[in-house]
């Protein structure tokens, strides 16, 4: 018992390791891979830790459920202790954030017997905590290839169908746009996570449909193109509410 208190603090740990820095800004193509790479190394010794009481337990399932629920549990002191409400949504998004880009692939990049289950175990009960987020355990090579694709996910797949390189005027348009007006609004943190949340299983899921291509002309023709055009004449805004509506309305078609 004592052990499994031990390895309780250790999961405490992973929460916290973004505490001194402003994950916003470690999660970028400069930053991200050394940023990894450090908190990796740090927290070896949990992952040691967690493994062997893994593999020491008798019920596997339910050691894993107490780490995950431990976890979880921590998250929601934090943000409860927030008397604003701004600063708790905020929390929240930060929290959310670290888990999608440090904790859950650190966990993945362990390689252990307890790695994917204690994954699949920590999504489970954040979701249930949590339900409004779409949190998803993704490994790290994933994440750091996305920085390649700079993270638009359903415009590069569009331009991907159109036959347009990675460098196209059209992402880098919507890029410039998300760096330098989306991510400094009201709200804007919160919009680039959803977007992270979905956008991958969205594309996913087009991807499996027989007449992929055409859906991709018509997101361009209905989305993007108009968004390009409201971004050409300044109207940021306007771009803003109608990217919105259109993840929104890809998420509720093919999301899954």
């Amino acid at each position: 018992m004592n052990e499994e208190l031990s390895e309780l603090e250790e999961v405490h740990k992973l929460l916290d390791c973004c505490k001194d820095s402003d994950v916003m800004q470690l999660f970028q193509k400069k930053t991200y891979t050394d940023a990894f790479g450090r908190m990796y190394q740090e927290y070896i010794p949990a992952f040691d830790a967690i493994e062997n009481g893994y593999h020491a337990a008798d019920d596997k399932e339910r050691y894993l459920t107490a780490l995950a629920d431990a976890l979880t549990s921590y998250a929601v002191e934090k943000i409860d202790a927030c008397s604003r409400k701004n600063k708790k949504e905020h929390l929240q998004m930060d929290l959310n954030m670290t888990m999608a880009v440090f904790v859950l692939p650190m966990v993945l990049e362990f390689h252990g017997d307890s790695s994917k289950p204690l994954a699949d175990e920590m999504t489970r009960s954040w979701k249930r905590s949590f339900p409004k987020t779409n949190l998803q355990a993704a490994p790290y090579t994933t994440i750091e290839d996305g920085f390649h694709k700079n993270w638009c996910y359903i415009t590069t797949a569009v331009c991907r169908t159109f036959d347009k390189p990675d460098d196209c005027y059209e992402l880098k348009t919507l890029r410039e746009y998300r760096d330098t007006y989306l991510a400094d609004s009201p709200g804007g943190r919160e919009l680039i996570q959803e977007y992270y949340d979905v956008a991958p299983s969205i594309v996913k899921h087009i991807d499996q449909q027989p007449d992929s291509a055409g859906i991709y002309y018509s997101i361009w023709d209905e989305w993007l193109a108009p968004c390009i055009s409201m971004i050409e004449a300044g109207q940021n805004e306007a771009c803003r509410e109608h990217y919105i509506s259109m993840v929104h309305t890809l998420q509720k078609k093919y999301f899954h």
